[in-house]
């Protein structure tokens, strides 16, 4: 399994460019079916959140529903033109919310849950850089036994 490391910015381009790819598997293969293209948003949600690198936890829960919404394009009934298009997005989303929410509820929980299990590995980081700049071992210590 891959380790990869994403930044916030990172993590919303692979959830919107997965989403968008499955979205059109989705319409190619399955006639658009929402729901399958729901179901399909779940993993993704939960691949994103866990791929964010710690610093950047945060935003796992904003950018999994920008992603919903661009994959959702392919999948969106929509009329000719761009307001149809667009009136299709906005009755997609209204009609599809539950899996948005969840989605995004999963990211949410995905990213306090390793926010909270890497909290006592900082903790123990802190202390330890504390300790060793107490005891002359921290950033410079050459040069101040030096001059």
């Amino acid at each position: 399994m891959p380790n990869p490391r994403l930044t916030g910015l990172g993590g919303g381009l692979f959830c919107g460019a997965v989403m968008f790819v499955l979205g059109c598997l989705d319409a190619l293969l399955l006639d658009a079916s929402p729901a399958v293209y729901g179901v399909l948003f779940l993993p993704v949600c939960v691949l994103t959140a866990v791929w964010i690198r710690r610093g950047d936890l945060l935003s796992a829960p904003v950018v999994v529903p920008i992603g919903f919404a661009v994959g959702l394009l392919p999948v969106a009934d929509g009329g000719e033109g761009l307001l149809g298009t667009l009136m299709g997005l906005v009755s997609a989303l209204a009609t599809q919310a539950v899996w948005l929410y969840a989605g995004t509820l999963i990211a949410g929980v995905t990213a306090l849950v390793r926010r909270a299990a890497s909290a006592p590995a900082r903790a123990a980081e802190r202390a330890g850089a504390r300790a060793s700049e107490r005891a002359g071992a921290g950033p410079g210590a050459a040069a101040r036994r030096r001059g």
